[in-house]
């Protein structure tokens, strides 16, 4: 089955060459186009995208807005916003309002297409400059604090069991890799990972990483020593 992705992007140019760069693949079909966020809004409503490629710069509302309001509903799709600007704002106004990732525009065709299953699966993407701010962001003290309406919901505390999991899914370790610590299948881990994710409100790894970095759970590796 086809991923099916909405386009928002208020410069008809660079729309135009998303949806051609989407288009050609065989497990992807642009099922609608928008050039400002009300549109984007509607159309993610009538249309059921899987994914939506999200501008962060428009108008009636802006990209981040838009995110908002479309992650804010029932079985919402994943969204995966794209910018110019590398800004810290940026990013963590986006993941806060429900992004499942985050690239920069200048990222090549193979890496915007890559991040689009990424997120269709539930895994979050972000641009290396990204993970290296939202870091920063987390070691400083300023990630801790209040999370936008729609974001993941402040959880009583997981114990035990799910605040290890958590823990290893904020380290960046994939299926395989948690399995292999926890002495478990693939299948299972998988599972595991889905009841953790619903059962605390989180939409995805992302959001699951953020969490662990407010609740402390995760901390920035320190810098290597100088040999």
């Amino acid at each position: 089955m086809s991923l099916r992705v909405l386009v928002v992007d208020d410069q008809d140019v660079v729309r135009a060459g998303l949806t051609a760069v989407i288009d050609a693949e065989t497990d992807m079909t642009v099922v609608g186009e928008a050039g400002d966020g009300a549109t984007a809004v509607r159309l993610a409503g009538e249309l059921a995208p899987d994914v939506v490629v999200m501008d962060s710069r428009m108008q009636d509302p802006d990209g981040i807005a838009a995110t908002r309001l479309i992650t804010g509903r029932e079985n919402a799709p994943r969204v995966l916003v794209l910018t110019s600007f590398d800004l810290d704002v940026h990013v963590f106004d986006a993941l806060r309002a429900g992004a499942s990732g985050f690239l920069l525009k200048d990222v090549t065709a193979a890496e915007l297409l890559h991040g689009i299953r990424m997120v269709a699966a539930g895994e979050g993407v972000l641009a290396p400059s990204a993970t290296r701010r939202l870091i920063g962001h987390y070691a400083s003290g300023a990630g801790t604090g209040s999370r936008s309406r729609n974001g993941p919901r402040q959880p009583v505390g997981p114990a035990g069991r799910e605040r290890h999991l958590l823990t290893l899914i904020a380290s960046g370790l994939d299926d395989a890799e948690i399995a292999r610590q926890l002495g478990l299948t693939v299948g299972t881990v998988r599972s595991r990972i889905d009841a953790l994710l619903g059962g605390l409100g989180l939409r995805d790894r992302v959001q699951a990483t953020i969490l662990a970095y407010d609740l402390g759970l995760a901390r920035p590796n320190p810098p290597a020593s100088p040999v």
